[in-house]
């Protein structure tokens, strides 16, 4: 007996690669932070590379990047993120900040995209053997598709939504915008901007 194997080595590759991403919670009060600067006595510490797999390919995509950050009051009186502190870049450029929803949509997964697995359905493996003649014919039809296609589907826009649901949960308990720290505070928060760098910040107190 003999398996004709093409089909489950090319499905094998297809799962390998094309699977959906658990989302690795960023915790940035648990961070540590290596970039920081100053500006009247607010202490800005932020940092890059915070997400994994398909969701860092989506940055690289989109140019985008998620930026985690913590702000320490030293100063007088209650600020306002957004407000009394705005965030540049070295140059001196303003940062502008994109609202939460915005960069969730535009870094999640899209569960949609798994349902190309059903494509896989039809797919069978063949078993073969030799006739007394010497010519091969097929002995038995395994249809693995039908496992296997709504499988990897129904598995992966599972996974997907899971993943983004995780996401969208931290990106708005670390909603930094809007924020009032009050003096004497520490404060951490995610943001998102619209570069494909890993430019320098620096904290401006207005």
């Amino acid at each position: 007996m003999k398996f004709i194997k093409f089909p489950l080595l090319i499905l094998c590759a297809i799962a390998l690669t094309n699977c959906a991403s658990s989302y690795h919670e960023i915790k940035p009060e648990t961070i540590v932070y290596g970039s920081d600067n100053t500006d009247k006595n607010v202490i800005l510490e932020y940092k890059y590379d915070l997400l994994r797999k398909k969701y860092t390919k989506k940055e690289l995509k989109k140019g985008v990047k998620l930026v985690a950050v913590k702000i320490t009051n030293h100063s007088d009186r209650d600020l306002v993120f957004g407000k009394d502190i705005k965030l540049n870049y070295a140059n001196g450029n303003e940062i502008y900040i994109l609202d939460h929803e915005s960069i969730f949509k535009t870094l999640k997964q899209k569960p949609a995209t798994y349902l190309l697995y059903l494509l896989l359905t039809p797919i069978n493996i063949f078993t073969s053997e030799t006739n007394s003649y010497g010519a091969t014919e097929v002995t038995n039809t395994i249809p693995v598709g039908l496992i296997l296609g709504p499988g990897l589907a129904g598995g992966n826009m599972i996974a997907a939504s899971t993943a983004n649901k995780k996401f969208k949960t931290e990106m708005l308990n670390y909603k930094i915008t809007g924020t009032q720290i009050k003096k004497g505070e520490t404060v951490y928060g995610l943001i998102g901007i619209k570069t494909a760098n890993f430019d320098a910040i620096k904290i401006e107190v207005k």
